[in-house]
């Protein structure tokens, strides 16, 4: 069989129709390849061989960020570019631990080595952390960059001609770039150790600039974690880091702050589960789930006896008639039945018989539940049982003092001078008082705030603020802020509101810092200066 082969072209005059009708698909292909031809060539198809054109610094984004049809297209990053960022942040960065001052530097040395890109310090620094935690650098690929833009003191490039110079010779860098770097394998730990706390530099401070704006009921619940070697070397690791922020720390809430940042950084290291909503006080609600379920049940039967009465006074809305007839379902019973009448006194009058059981059932339960709870706390703490059947808790229900009066009340009481009808036995005690020395000014040192820390327990309750006790142990670095923060509170004669608002839980006095710093003050003033009986 013989097969007919017609020559596909354009149309007579020079018309060529609509796209992909009547000249086939090879005709569309030919004009694909028509425009490919004719479109500018695009990226390298490797990306550690770049033309020569975009090593220069300035020329590597010229045909990247050009606009689409449809308007300015997302920006690529080469793998250039990304070098430059990570040449601008080790060369910004250098020996600084934590901070955020580099980031200024970082954006000017970045827009030095690419001055057509267009962006801003924070969308840098965010371009920085996904390279270092998406590893698209290997550790030895990393220490080079590192030693390109930070040389060591026997090199002869100075330190501030060592980023421009990556600029000033693309061919140096493609070079650099095609050849592969080996490194020793003494050199192998370094470089892993090295990227990891460039990470946790930066979980860090994500964590401290997230506990920043954050209010204290907003703030994650921290979890308890184990006590284990690794875990403790992260803690260790990060201690170092906080230096630079709790030296900038102003008062106590500030250094709250701080820590508490350093807490959730590490936990996220570590991998602990943390809760997304906000504390919460712990108290389950009052009324028990059983409860909750019968009244619901109640509520709904009273809405449903009530649409049945307005349809048996002669309401015939939509929605009446259609609640009628669910009341009705599986009973066959129609609303055009002749005793209908009396079929809804009849729904009507078992509604309220269930209603009535439901409230027996609850008055059953309540009682059952009160004794249980009466039989166990008689087991656990008979003078709270006994103080209970005689004087039930009654919550108050009457209007709230204002601010104003409260204040005036208590100040009536205590700052108000009152003169007392003094005994002669206070001259005799006086008199024989006069000759003690008295005591010396108090001060706060790191090894006090050091000894208050090791004696309070791990993990009890947090406080408003969430900080458990083991994270002060773990960050010894804090120990010489918050003495120097103690101070300025005893001199001061004021608290921050973070240390007098919140939840009240039954914390003994020798487990609160402060005070067990003041009371072994005061013993031992006391115990050096023989005094025995004394009141304070």
């Amino acid at each position: 069989m013989e097969h007919r082969r017609l020559r596909k072209g354009p149309l007579p005059g020079g018309r060529q129709g609509a796209s992909g009708a009547g000249a086939g698909r090879d005709s569309m292909r030919t004009a694909s390849r028509a425009r490919g031809a004719a479109r500018p060539p695009s990226s390298p198809s490797h990306p550690s061989s770049p033309p020569a054109c975009l090593v220069s610094a300035g020329s590597s984004q010229a045909q990247q960020s050009a606009p689409a049809t449809g308007g300015v297209r997302r920006m690529r990053w080469t793998i250039n570019m990304n070098s430059n960022a990570l040449r601008a942040y080790f060369r910004a960065k250098g020996g600084e631990i934590g901070g955020f001052a580099y980031r200024a530097r970082m954006h000017r040395l970045f827009t030095e080595l690419e001055p057509s890109i267009t962006v801003t310090e924070q969308n840098l620094a965010d371009r920085v952390r996904y390279i270092l935690r998406s590893n698209i650098f290997d550790g030895a690929e990393l220490e080079r960059l590192r030693r390109e833009a930070v040389p060591s003191s026997n090199e002869n490039a100075t330190t501030e001609g060592a980023v421009p110079q990556v600029a000033e010779q693309p061919a140096h860098v493609d070079a650099a770039e095609n050849t592969p770097v080996v490194a020793d394998s003494n050199d192998d730990g370094t470089f892993t150790q090295e990227l990891e706390i460039e990470q946790m530099r930066s979980t860090l401070e994500e964590a401290i600039m997230e506990t920043r704006s954050t209010p204290l009921e907003n703030r994650p619940r921290l979890p308890r974690i184990a006590l284990s070697k690794r875990n403790r070397a992260v803690v260790r690791a990060l201690n170092p880091m906080l230096v630079t922020y709790l030296e900038a720390s102003r008062d106590l809430c500030e250094t709250d702050s701080i820590l508490f940042g350093a807490a959730l950084a590490v936990c996220r290291i570590i991998g602990a589960k943390l809760s997304t909503a906000g504390r919460t006080t712990g108290q389950s609600s009052a009324i028990p789930a059983w409860r909750t379920r019968i009244e619901e049940r109640i509520a709904k039967a009273r809405a449903l006896i009530g649409r049945l009465i307005c349809f048996r006074s002669g309401n015939t809305r939509p929605r009446i008639v259609r609640t009628v007839r669910m009341a009705f379902a599986g009973t066959n019973v129609s609303l055009s039945q002749p005793d209908i009448m009396q079929k809804l006194t009849e729904r009507i009058d078992d509604l309220k018989q269930r209603i009535a059981a439901w409230g027996k059932r609850i008055r059953r339960y309540t009682e059952r539940s009160t004794r249980f709870n009466q039989n166990r706390l008689f087991q656990s703490d008979q003078k709270r049982l006994y103080k209970s059947l005689e004087r039930p808790m009654v919550s108050g229900t009457g209007p709230v003092p204002n601010q104003a009066d409260t204040v005036a009340f208590w100040r009536s009481l205590w700052s108000e001078p009152v003169n007392h009808n003094e005994g002669p036995w206070t001259e005799v005690v006086a008199s024989q008082c006069a000759g003690i020395t008295p005591m010396d000014p108090v001060t706060i040192t790191p090894d006090d705030v050091a000894e208050a820390v090791r004696r309070a327990p791990n993990w009890k309750s947090p406080g408003l603020d969430g900080l458990h006790h083991y994270w002060l142990k773990g960050f010894v670095v804090c120990h010489t802020v918050l003495a120097r923060q103690f101070q300025e509170v005893l001199n001061q004669k004021s608290l921050p509101s973070l240390f007098t608002t919140g939840i009240t839980h039954l914390v003994p006095k020798g487990q609160v810092f402060l005070y067990w710093i003041l009371q072994v003050k005061v013993e031992n003033g006391a115990f050096l200066h023989e005094i025995v009986n004394f009141n304070l």
